[in-house]
């Protein structure tokens, strides 16, 4: 069996209403699907991080850069292809785009090898710990709004997030270290006294004001203060964590082995956020997994993107081992983002139907049990949506 063809397929539509984070606010969602042929008819599936004109820059290096590297090769090769990769654009790129745009060829060759072995990928990781994960649904973005006004509406919404049964939520920060106080009250008031709420800062602040919003999350009893600060600053996060009861979290914008190694030997992480699709696929995912449970880090996924970047993370969640294990582990969630998503909620043949899932089931969602992802894109949804 060999490569023939890799397509990348950049999917966009307007959003409902203009929404943010600390670092922008955006109209439009974006997803990049990467898309590898064989000479035996067997396709795969992945998906590259990177919002926007990200992807359109990440469309290239999949179609112009890494296709000539690895066409003719035995897409069952992956190991081998991640290197030759790797070190072919070492040169150019240990971090960033080269990495997220391997990592979607990398999750289509997984999801390949599942589909000629007729397993799913948890199989092929050695095997399922559990076949249902807790969903954890994150929402109360930030809008161009005053603080009172985001305060009412972040009330309202986190109580819904409650009611619809995820198991816990997430909001934005980054507005200002005052105003996110009020803000994380507001998402307390929602959810009640009984119930995990995280805030995500986006890296927006420098390390004093960190401590101010760390010690405000801290009485209200936040379970995580999600990229306090800048990913490059490592001695931040350690300071941050050897001063502040909440766990910190963070991870999303590193990238392979060797930077999570640096990263986990800093200290400055309670909880690792690893990317699949931007640190590098599944492979290089396996070893940061390895390093951070090394490190005694339990690791909860950052999932961004369509409903293929979701069904790649409920195959790594599945086979995730438990940390430390016990009877009683407190078990990895699956991030979900609550406002509205077509290239997740429309894309596939088969719905995933999280949000159903998670209010009839208490707050879990099943593990696709299908070859490799699991899951089938409608090529009708892409062509629709597809800008290039």
């Amino acid at each position: 069996m060999k490569i023939t063809r890799i397509t990348s397929h950049v999917l966009s539509c307007d959003m409902p209403e203009l929404l943010g984070y600390s670092q922008q606010y955006y109209a439009k969602r974006s997803a990049h699907l990467v898309e590898v042929e064989t000479n035996e008819g067997v396709t795969g599936w992945g998906e590259c991080f990177g919002p926007g004109n990200v992807a359109l820059a990440n469309k290239s290096i999949v179609e112009k850069v890494i296709q000539p590297l690895i066409a003719g090769d035995n897409p069952m090769n992956r190991d081998a292809i991640w290197h030759k990769v790797y070190n072919l654009l070492r040169d150019h790129g240990q971090k960033g785009m080269p990495l997220q745009a391997l990592s979607g060829v990398d999750i289509a060759l997984w999801d390949i090898a599942g589909k000629i072995t007729g397993q799913p990928i948890y199989n092929l990781l050695g095997g399922a710990h559990r076949n249902s994960v807790g969903v954890y649904g994150y929402g109360m973005m930030l809008r161009p709004e005053s603080v009172t006004e985001l305060a009412a509406r972040f009330v309202d919404e986190a109580a819904e997030i409650r009611e619809a049964g995820f198991a816990a939520t997430k909001m934005k920060i980054g507005l200002g270290p005052r105003e996110d106080a009020k803000l994380a009250a507001a998402v307390r008031k929602g959810v009640g006294e009984d119930f995990d709420f995280m805030a995500d800062a986006n890296h927006a602040y420098t390390t004093s004001d960190a401590f101010y919003v760390g010690r405000a999350l801290d009485e209200l009893g936040a379970y995580w203060f999600e990229e306090p600060v800048a990913p490059e600053d490592h001695a931040g996060y350690s300071e941050l964590r050897r001063s502040l009861k909440i766990n910190i979290a963070g991870g999303e914008a590193e990238f392979n082995r060797w930077g999570w190694k640096a990263l986990l030997e800093s200290r400055g992480l309670d909880i690792a956020q690893p990317e699949v699709c931007a640190l590098g696929g599944i492979t290089e995912y396996q070893r940061v997994l390895s390093l951070c449970h090394a490190h005694f880090t339990p690791v909860v996924n950052h999932v961004w993107g369509s409903a293929i970047a979701v069904a790649a993370n409920l195959q790594l969640l599945a086979a995730m081992p438990p940390l430390p294990g016990g009877l009683f582990p407190r078990e990895p969630w699956l991030e979900f983002d609550t406002t509205e998503n077509r290239f997740r909620d429309e894309l596939l043949s088969v719905p995933l139907n999280i949000q159903n899932q998670v209010k009839t089931n208490a707050g879990r969602v099943a593990i696709p049990d299908g070859p490799g992802l699991g899951v089938t894109p409608d090529r009708e949804v892409i062509e629709h949506y597809k800008i290039c």
